[in-house]
């Protein structure tokens, strides 16, 4: 008898934490990065960063085609895709994980998360701990995920050559917003 009240309490648990798992995606991230140099400051941004997202457990999965960020400077976008992550061989950045916490959809105060998980530019992946604020709108039918972090190019094996260590920053910071919508069941 204790183990038949066992599974029906379990299965209860499970079923009221799926129903409250919602799935949210985006398909137009904005995804940002900034060097400062000395002789130069190169920034390039993307809006077409692609994510899904799980609220009951926070993991996400994350992607962004490097040949999708602009530059100030023709030149500049050439190299970054040639020379640099050579966008060819390696076309997209990645990031999966999750979150240390489940996000609060009843909440309309931004909440801070730490995500865990692996991040993979130029075909070189780390374990990274990842800071972001979630907030969520519209009575929890969207949400917005922001984040700030820094990337050390020597990380991810992108060799910037002496010559140029004036121009190009050798730990590039990169921002996110996404705006997420909800997926309907």
């Amino acid at each position: 008898m204790y183990k038949v009240l066992l599974l029906i309490l379990a299965i209860f648990i499970c079923s009221s934490t799926a129903a409250k798992a919602q799935f949210y995606q985006t398909t137009s991230a904005k995804v940002s990065f900034f060097s400062s140099a000395p002789v130069e400051d190169i920034k390039a941004v993307s809006n077409e960063g692609v994510a899904v997202l799980n609220s009951a457990n926070g993991s996400i999965s994350f992607k962004v085609k490097m040949r999708s960020f602009g530059f100030e400077k023709a030149l500049m976008q050439e190299h970054f895709n040639e020379n640099y992550v050579e966008s060819e061989k390696f076309p997209e950045a990645t990031f999966k994980g999750e979150s240390t916490k489940e996000i609060d959809l009843d909440s309309n105060s931004p909440q801070q998360h730490i995500l865990k998980g692996i991040f993979t530019v130029h075909g070189v992946s780390k374990e990274r701990i990842l800071p972001v604020t979630v907030t969520v709108l519209n009575n929890g039918k969207k949400l917005q995920l922001e984040s700030k972090f820094n990337v050390a190019c020597k990380d991810h094996n992108i060799k910037i050559p002496k010559i140029l260590w004036e121009n190009i920053a050798e730990v590039i910071e990169v921002n996110i917003n996404a705006d997420f919508q909800i997926i309907p069941r």
